[in-house]
């Protein structure tokens, strides 16, 4: 028994130190940290888990975490290294007020052994508000107050604590307050407004002021406020009238109730202190009364009676101002009221004869109107002077007693003034004088003196070609500042000739309306510039007209195809250029020629190659239009090669033409075949090289094409129509099949000539006239261009001539429509 009870004690005692051990071992860590407010997330705070004796490595294992203590969680540590850092926004005011230390608990648990560490993070403060006052101060202080009177304030916060709160006040600057900062036994700041200076009310009725705090932090921050006082006012000014003496004169028959006077005093207080009462004083006050009446409020004095000149001509009326101060302060002013004799007659006059209208060539000196006058009175008041208007092309001239003429004084001008309201006055010398007046209205008639004119000397217009013939261009309208006949216009166009036409063939004008209309379309090729004059005349006697000059510039279009022509050698010889096989890469083989008769970029050309996967080791220039060689040629290339190169413009849409070059590959010089050919043409077949049969296609084609011509020559007597190039050419025609063939369809009158079986040939299309006989596009049969120059592709069959006798530059192939036999190879 006594040994179980040993044992027991020993297992207690065990127990408690068991206990114990884990008490220190829970308890034994505590640190302490600082960050400033604001911090960002993420800002770094201290390495806890080193300053906590714990290894890295075990914080996962030990299920390591953190408590705080009631907050929120504005801190974190990253288990992987460590560290505590912050996790949100830390404001020190919003978390601890005005309390000067501010700090955040936080419990660290770790297990395996369980242990509890205490951690504190103080909150530092930053200087990161400003100073700020309650609400804007208003003070009402009375003029009255003596100088060195104070008057307390409300001072800022800062809701920072330490130096960050110390505030320092500064006043705006002013002669009548200063600022006064005292402290209480308690230590504490009180603001006192002292005032340095006596207010006047009257000179400034408010004074603001801004008051700013300043914290002493770093950066330092303000805040301010804006004292208002307001002058309270005090009975210290007397009522004033703006002169001392005010000097009235009154007709004798002014009527009864008439404004004399009205009386305005001033009193610089304010409220009642600046009511007025006015009232009659004097001697003369009692004699006033009975002719005059004041009211006291307004001040006004008005004609309470008869006045007669004759019984009494000056009245002394005295008027004193009181305010309702207390005590009431009175201000006076003497008021003298002239009476004076009336003129009870005013002139009269009367218009006696016109001469109305007034032409507006009338010279000066014409006589207008004959205009008497006459007044009853007596003596002065009946002597009468008339006058009108200055500045008016009239004037009067005084007859004989009491009679004036109205006569012209300068020329008129019925567009500048078409009539006159003349104001006759007749006035007296009476005193006050009385005066008359009649109104006289002068009209002025209208004559031919102004030619029609145009609102600007020049017009010009932008017409883009082949514009529809009827076509509105502009229109011109001119303005006569006349009358009826005299203001209508009519318009014309001066005619001259534009090259060897009419201007009147190309453009006409509507004589009502101006409007302008193109009779053809214009065609920027032969026109670019078309420049005229429209007349306008009106239909006055002698009429009169006004031109102008309207320049009229064509637009290009792009209406012209590339048109191809024949090239010779890069050499500029017209024979043939030899392409051996020796020839390495860049060979210059020959060379296409276009023209595109349009401008600008609607004549840029561009040659390609329309197949490019067919030219094998050529290639075009793509501006120069020069065939070369890619690479040095080889036996495998062929004995020949054909090339179809695509010549465009750079016009919207874009128009093209093609050229068909066969070139041949031989160990010796041999000749370039050149086959300009319409886009979607047939091709030929090649031409043998072999010399005997040349010489006989070329025989019994000559002789053929000759019989053609001559059979044509019979039928359309092609005489003066057919223009042909120097020299001798044989032109020899291929059809689709390659055999002599006989066709009836549209063709075209060709020249014939003789040429050698070892001429190369080359494909081109007749360059013809801008002008045909009932040409229509689309059903020809060569590439050629049309009456404005864009070439059409008018069919499948293609000439051949010799390089050799290219067509002479600067002649042309004229188009006929007829039937005629085609001789084709």
């Amino acid at each position: 028994m006594a040994l179980l009870r040993r044992d027991s004690l020993v297992t207690r005692q065990l127990l408690r130190l068991v206990l114990l051990h884990t008490a220190w071992e829970v308890g034994s860590g505590q640190v302490r940290y600082s960050v400033p407010e604001e911090s960002k997330h993420g800002t770094f705070v201290g390495r806890l888990a080193q300053d906590l004796g714990l290894e890295v490595a075990e914080l996962v294992s030990r299920m390591f975490r953190m408590v705080s203590s009631g907050r929120r969680d504005y801190f974190e540590v990253n288990l992987r290294s460590g560290v505590l850092f912050v996790n949100s926004r830390l404001d020190r005011e919003e978390l601890c007020g005005q309390s000067p230390v501010c700090a955040i608990d936080l419990e660290v648990i770790v297990d395996k052994p369980l242990r509890i560490f205490h951690v504190e993070v103080e909150i530092q403060d930053i200087n990161d508000n400003a100073p700020v006052f309650p609400v804007n101060e208003e003070l009402r202080i009375s003029e009255s107050r003596p100088p060195d009177s104070r008057f307390p304030l409300e001072g800022a916060s800062d809701a920072d604590i330490g130096t960050n709160s110390l505030l320092i006040y500064k006043l705006s600057a002013s002669e009548h307050f200063t600022l006064d900062v005292q402290k209480n036994d308690e230590d504490t700041e009180f603001l006192v407004l002292v005032l340095k200076k006596t207010l006047d009310r009257e000179e400034t009725p408010e004074h603001r002021l801004l008051l700013t705090a300043t914290d002493g932090g770093k950066p330092e921050l303000t805040g301010t406020v804006q004292l208002v006082i307001t002058v309270l006012d005090v009975n210290d000014n007397a009522p004033l009238f703006n002169q001392s003496v005010y000097k009235i004169r009154l007709f004798e028959n002014a009527a009864n109730g008439s404004l004399v006077i009205k009386l305005n005093a001033t009193d610089s207080d304010d409220g009642i202190n600046k009511d007025i009462i006015y009232s009659l004083r004097g001697s003369a006050a009692h004699s006033a009364s009975v002719v005059f009446s004041l009211l006291p409020d307004t001040g006004e004095i008005r004609v309470n009676g008869e006045l007669d000149f004759e019984d009494t001509n000056l009245y002394e009326v005295r008027v004193q101002a009181s305010d309702r101060g207390n005590p009431p302060m009175v201000g006076q002013c003497t008021i003298l009221v002239e009476i004076l004799d009336v003129n009870d007659n005013a002139p009269e006059l009367a218009v006696t004869s016109l001469s109305l209208p007034v032409p507006e060539d009338a010279p000066p000196g014409t006589v207008v109107a004959l205009i008497s006058v006459s007044d009853r009175d007596s003596g002065d008041n009946g002597k009468v002077t008339c006058s009108i208007p200055p500045d008016l092309p009239f004037r009067l001239v005084s007859t004989f007693k009491n009679y004036h003429s109205l006569v012209l004084a300068q020329a008129v001008d019925r567009e500048r003034v078409s009539e006159y309201k003349i104001v006759v006055t007749a006035r007296d010398e009476g005193a006050p004088s009385l005066s008359a007046s009649s109104s006289i209205l002068v009209a002025i008639s209208d004559m031919n003196d102004n030619a029609p004119a145009f609102p600007q000397p020049v017009y010009t217009v932008f017409v883009k070609e082949n514009n529809p013939p009827g076509a509105h261009l502009l229109t011109v309208s001119a303005s006569d500042p006349d009358l009826r006949e005299n203001a209508f216009v009519s318009y014309s166009v001066v005619e001259r000739s534009v090259g060897e036409q009419p201007l009147s063939s190309y453009i006409s004008v509507h004589s009502e309306s101006g409007h302008i209309y193109a009779l053809q379309p214009l065609d920027y090729e032969e026109l670019q510039v078309l420049q005229f004059q429209v007349s306008a005349r009106d239909a006055g006697l002698p009429s009169l007209c006004g031109n102008v000059t309207v320049q009229l510039f064509v637009l290009d279009a792009n209406d012209n195809a590339p048109a191809v022509s024949p090239a010779g050698s890069v050499r500029g010889s017209s024979g043939p250029e030899l392409v051996p096989l020796s020839a390495g890469a860049g060979h210059v083989v020959g060379k296409i020629r276009a023209v595109d008769a349009d401008s600008g970029y609607n004549a840029w050309l561009r040659y390609e190659v329309q197949e490019p996967g067919a030219a094998g080791p050529f290639r075009v220039g793509v501006y120069n239009g020069e065939i070369s060689t890619t690479r040095a040629l080889e036996e495998e290339d062929g004995p020949s090669q054909r090339l179809v190169i695509l010549v465009k413009d750079h016009g919207e849409p874009a128009l093209s033409g093609t050229a068909t070059v066969i070139l041949s590959l031989v160990e010796s010089p041999q000749a370039v075949k050149w086959d300009l050919r319409p886009r979607g043409g047939s091709e030929g077949p090649l031409v043998d090289t072999n010399v005997s049969l040349m010489i006989a296609i070329c025989s019994v084609s000559g002789l053929f094409v000759l019989v053609i011509v001559v059979y044509v020559g019979l039928r359309c007597h092609p005489g003066p129509e057919v223009m042909c190039g120097p020299g001798k050419a044989t032109m020899v025609c291929a059809s689709e099949v390659g055999s002599w063939s006989y066709s009836q369809r549209q063709s075209r009158n060709l020249c014939v000539g003789k040429g050698t079986a070892k001429d190369d040939l080359m494909v081109f299309s007749p360059n013809f006239p801008n002008s045909w006989e009932n040409g229509e596009a689309g059903k020809g049969q060569v590439l050629t261009p049309n009456p404005s120059g864009m070439v059409k592709h008018l069919g499948i069959s293609s000439c051949w001539v010799p390089l050799s006798s290219p067509p002479t530059p600067g002649k042309s192939w004229e188009r006929k429509q007829r039937k005629s036999a085609v001789a084709t190879i």
